[in-house]
């Protein structure tokens, strides 16, 4: 009886929040070493799933790193990357593109549709909805050519919403066209807060193999369960925040510059870490808001 009733409790929890985002875009990134973890693969799948059969409009946008560079070592190419940017020659992003989409892309739309829902992947072997430049690295005051490598400058938010609007959960791989209709391989972290802004998206939850935002990276203790932009800011400024978690927390600074109310970095290793962060008043992870 005492599980029957904390289980509703639960339910009653989650209402105010299914009632507060329904008919709402929320942008899920999905990342990191989670993505080799099917379990943790099929919790954050079944989360998105349960999210749109409560009307919430869900939209993926998907990295594949560790299966890229696996794929790589595996075709006895060198992995290189410059300034966290994967340097990318035609060879590589052949790769990159083959792993994305036909791999990662692809599995993630068979799984939401064995769960019942409708998926779409978008992306550069389909209808493609981010478009790019080319990215060149500055260091020691020149720009280095790091590749076939963008950076995201127009998302075509429309389709998207079409998508969302008909019942469809939009599955997008971060592989961009540019003003030539060559393609360019994007950080899915920086697609996913472009993609967030250009939706106006309610939320942006970025869900990967890191445990949030903490104040002492080496102490599990300081995690910071709701923080600001301005107190972001500072901890970048005392380089507290580097490395793979920078690109993380500027596509979340993206986000709420272009009118994203809230956005999250989430365990995708904690079980239903998806469903908790959004639903629950305490949640997993962080909340950075303005």
């Amino acid at each position: 009886m005492q599980e029957a009733i904390a289980k509703a409790e639960v339910l009653t929890e989650a209402l105010g929040y299914i009632q507060r985002f329904r008919r709402k875009i929320v942008v899920v990134k999905c990342g990191g070493s989670m993505m080799d973890d099917d379990r943790a693969v099929s919790d954050m799948v079944s989360d998105i799933v349960f999210m749109h059969a409560v009307g919430i409009r869900p939209v993926i946008v998907h990295g594949g790193g560790k299966a890229i560079n696996a794929a790589m070592e595996k075709a006895a190419l060198e992995v290189q990357f410059v300034q966290g940017r994967r340097y990318t020659d035609q060879r590589t992003l052949a790769i990159v593109e083959h792993v994305l989409v036909r791999e990662i892309n692809e599995r993630l739309c068979k799984t939401i549709e064995a769960l019942g829902a409708s998926a779409m992947g978008l992306h550069s072997l389909s209808s493609g909805v981010l478009f790019a430049d080319r990215l060149f690295i500055e260091q020691d005051g020149r720009k280095i050519d790091i590749g076939l490598v963008g950076q995201v400058t127009e998302v075509n938010a429309r389709l998207i919403e079409l998508l969302c609007g008909s019942d469809t959960v939009p599955v997008i791989a971060p592989i961009a066209r540019d003003a030539t209709g060559a393609k360019l391989n994007c950080n899915a972290d920086t697609a996913a807060g472009e993609v967030a802004a250009a939706l106006r998206a309610e939320k942006l939850v970025v869900v990967s193999d890191t445990h949030g935002i903490r104040r002492d990276p080496k102490d599990p203790s300081s995690l910071m369960m709701s923080t600001s932009e301005a107190e972001i800011r500072q901890l970048i400024a005392e380089k507290v925040i580097d490395g793979g978690m920078l690109p993380k927390v500027e596509a979340c600074l993206r986000a709420l510059a272009g009118g994203v109310k809230r956005t999250h970095i989430i365990d995708g290793k904690y079980p239903h870490a998806l469903l908790l962060e959004i639903f629950t008043e305490r949640g997993v992870g962080t909340l950075i808001h303005q």
